[in-house]
């Protein structure tokens, strides 16, 4: 596979890290799919003529690896199986190619995705005051919050040459905490990033044609399910989607 991709991304028309930023939308609206591997190098070589893929260092095929934190009742993951129009997620992410690592926090209101964060050190085995406080000011209220998941994976980072719009394609998928893990290395998170939603993205287009829609998953949650028990968390409006992901992950 990464074979295949480093292939069709040598044809891509590159940018730098600093032209990316100038596409940041972080306040924005997202739109997700779930894509198995064969769908997705199909439909990448489609793209190049209308998009520009991030390169670091020579690299385009870039590895994260994230830090969740909930706290004891779950409440992040609750919000969201609840379809709580407003609701956030934690994270500490590291971004190994460039070595840095930051504090994220994505707040949601009514479908728009809000995102705020700080430059931090390293993961922690607990937030430090100074987390805390940023947490605390970013999101109006006090949380008391305790690391929940780890999460790797690989992605390519596309924006339009209008720059309107940025696409992030996340794969080789794995999950993990106190020794449980899932690995999902035959799906594909597709998230499309744009200041207002337009249906004239040539991606939407693309997967449009394969009859593939939008779908509504998050990783966090996804990877909890994998890794918590059902005593844990009470997760049944999210069984259908664990059942269709792990089944396009089987597909390939």
């Amino acid at each position: 596979m990464i074979n295949d991709l480093n292939k069709i991304i040598e044809d891509f028309e590159k940018c730098s890290l600093s032209e990316m930023d100038s596409v940041k939308l972080m306040n924005r609206v997202d739109t997700k799919y779930v894509l198995n591997l064969s769908d997705f190098l199909e439909v990448l070589p489609n793209l190049i003529s209308d998009y520009k893929c991030l390169q670091i260092d020579g690299k385009s095929l870039l590895s994260y690896k994230n830090q969740y934190f909930d706290d004891s009742e779950f409440l992040c993951f609750k919000e969201h199986h609840r379809k709580k129009p407003k609701r956030f997620k934690v994270r500490i992410r590291k971004y190994i190619e460039t070595d840095t690592t930051f504090l994220e926090i994505k707040k949601k209101n009514k479908g728009r995705t809000d995102k705020a964060r700080i430059v931090v050190g390293d993961f922690v085995k607990s937030l430090k005051p100074e987390h805390l406080s940023f947490i605390n000011k970013t999101l109006g209220k006090e949380c008391d919050l305790i690391p929940s998941l780890w999460n790797d994976f690989q992605r390519i980072t596309l924006v339009n040459k209008s720059k309107t719009e940025r696409l992030t394609l996340d794969f080789n998928l794995s999950f993990e905490f106190k020794g449980k893990k899932k690995i999902y290395p035959n799906i594909v998170i597709a998230e499309l990033k744009q200041s207002n939603v337009n249906r004239t993205s040539s991606f939407y287009k693309e997967l449009k044609k394969r009859l593939i829609r939008p779908y509504r998953v998050s990783k966090y949650c996804i990877g909890s399910m994998d890794i918590y028990s059902k005593n844990d968390l009470k997760a049944n409006r999210f069984k259908k989607k664990s059942l269709y992901i792990n089944k396009l992950n089987n597909a390939c």
